[in-house]
């Protein structure tokens, strides 16, 4: 569908409903219309720290009623970054941004790696935002009150530079008010599904296991269990409670892949008999895997067979609610039937 893009980390739709806004890792938007890429949406190749792979800009979400971009970066100081956006006549105005968290890496990290980064509005209009642990497990995984290692529920219209909803599990006592889940590694793609209400999440493992959570958005508070479970196996501890912790509802082995790249559930009309299929790849695997979420828990698991997907970096939704590929190589597929 398009081609020569730098490192694609976001696709979603455009505020037109026409046309896609694709992220660049390295700090820039584009606005793509059919087979083309049109003129730069956004660029902050300026601000944007892009030295280790992990790095750059990571998420991208338009506001459902008012058509602010946010944005989530690494920044120039290494500190990850969430800045809100003005839309003006096709473009986002860069001199608008407003921050509405800077944070560097957490004190107890040696490393650029963890930021996590995906930005999605569910249904009740708050902002999730997923943060990786900034490599230092010890310090974050099990830790409510940081915000580290977790997913973040915020919202933007409230007080400046958000409010925290008086629902958020946290909101007054007992964690940090933001957090909505914990005890996640490297959240680095989710996704929110609202025709079921529930939110997927596609942790990166570390040593031996890649696995997807599915929690409920009706009630916050959720421990994913790391550092303390890897999978839904004991991991730093190995006399772990498992019963304590939300299981994954699907899991692989590394040697199946070594970084799960989190999708979406299709949602789509081109392919009625995939409704409500959650796909999925991994970005060493280069494969393409669904499942369906029933009755708490997978089912209809399935492999597909598809060629050319290469090191998958993130899936999208086009404005007619088809499912996006975007991969390292700079490539965007859409899925298609066969018949």
């Amino acid at each position: 569908m398009a081609e020569d893009l730098a490192q694609p980390t976001v696709v979603v739709a455009a505020p037109d409903g026409e046309s896609l806004l694709v992220a660049e890792r390295t700090g820039r938007v584009v606005m793509v219309s059919g087979e083309d890429t049109a003129e730069t949406f956004l660029d902050l190749g300026d601000r944007v720290a892009a030295n280790g792979i992990e790095q750059g800009l990571l998420g991208l979400a338009v506001h459902p009623t008012d058509s602010d971009v946010f944005v989530y970066y690494v920044a120039a100081s290494g500190n990850r970054t969430l800045s809100r956006f003005g839309f003006d006549d096709h473009e986002a105005v860069s001199e608008s941004e407003e921050v509405l968290f800077s944070l560097p890496q957490p004190e107890g990290s040696v490393d650029i790696r963890h930021y996590g980064g995906n930005l999605m509005f569910g249904p009740d209009g708050y902002l999730y935002v997923s943060l990786g642990d900034g490599a230092d497990a010890r310090g974050q995984g099990q830790d409510p009150g940081t915000v580290f290692g977790a997913l973040l529920r915020l919202d933007v219209d409230g007080t400046d530079p958000y409010a925290i909803p008086a629902d958020n599990p946290f909101a007054q006592e007992g964690g940090a008010p933001e957090v909505w889940a914990y005890g996640l590694r490297n959240p680095w793609r989710f996704t929110i599904d609202p025709a079921d209400s529930l939110l997927y999440i596609a942790d990166v493992g570390q040593e031996s296991w890649e696995e997807v959570n599915v929690l409920s958005l009706d009630e916050g508070g959720a421990n994913l269990g790391w550092p303390s479970a890897e999978g839904n196996r004991c991991f730093l501890d190995s006399d772990c409670d498992l019963a304590a912790f939300a299981a994954p509802v699907v899991e692989y082995g590394h040697h199946e892949g070594c970084s799960i790249t989190g999708g979406h559930v299709y949602r789509g009309t081109a392919i009625p008999e995939l409704n409500g299929h959650y796909f999925y790849s991994d970005w060493c695997g280069g494969w393409l895997r669904s499942f369906r979420y029933q009755a708490g828990e997978a089912t209809d698991l399935t492999d597909w067979a598809v060629e050319g997907a290469g090191q998958v970096n993130a899936f999208g939704v086009d404005p007619d609610g088809e499912l996006l590929i975007a991969n390292y190589a700079g490539e965007i597929h859409r899925i298609v039937p066969v018949r």
